[in-house]
């Protein structure tokens, strides 16, 4: 088994609840999956605020989706 080392700052280590100073490397990869998760997400939130789809109800995403699906069929 190798030895991999990962500087992080204080803050980075409190933000990602980090409870030891060793991780396995799934460990290590799950945590910056979630991260990376959370930032898309947040970038996806923003972008519903943007475009005024955040305010959708789900029926209307489901009407809006069948709408672009029948327009793809439609084009074939």
């Amino acid at each position: 088994m190798r030895t991999l080392s990962v500087s992080i700052s204080d803050i980075e280590y409190s933000k990602f609840g980090i409870s030891s100073e060793r991780l396995s490397f799934t460990d290590f990869t799950d945590l910056i999956s979630r991260e990376l998760m959370r930032q898309n997400l947040n970038r996806c939130i923003a972008l519903a605020e943007k475009y005024g789809l955040s305010s959708m109800t789900m029926e209307e995403i489901t009407n809006e989706v069948k709408a672009v699906r029948q327009n793809a069929k439609s084009r074939h």
